[in-house]
């Protein structure tokens, strides 16, 4: 997978290990499938997937979030609001705005989440 710091990558995600979230979370797992290992100067690419009844914690931080809805469906809160969401939505989180994404559906989720990576 790894050819050089500045090479061309193509791997399949299933190489990069699977890990369980932040605390906070319930069914939730990750995979860093882009990120300085790989040589990403700009921004790093995770791979979650939510069990169904899971949540990723209620938080915030300085850096935007780009986010593609894969499979599964959920809602995404501000605290306030619940946002529906499904398999091929798109997702923005500006910086500092409060969030957290859960699984209401009877499959798992899936989802690509884009950030910076100096954050």
């Amino acid at each position: 997978m790894h050819v050089g710091a500045n090479a061309m990558k193509a791997f399949s995600y299933t190489e990069i290990p699977e890990k369980r979230a932040e605390e906070g979370a319930k069914g939730l797992t990750v995979r860093w499938l882009i990120d300085e290992k790989t040589g990403a100067e700009n921004f790093f690419m995770r791979l979650f997937e939510m069990q169904p009844g899971g949540w990723s914690p209620l938080h915030h931080h300085p850096w935007e979030h780009e986010v593609f809805i894969l499979e599964g469906e959920g809602v995404v809160s501000d605290a306030k609001i619940e946002r529906p969401f499904k398999k091929g939505h798109v997702i923005y989180i500006p910086p500092e705005e409060t969030h957290q994404f859960k699984n209401n559906g009877k499959a798992p989720l899936r989802f690509l989440c884009l950030i910076p990576r100096h954050r």
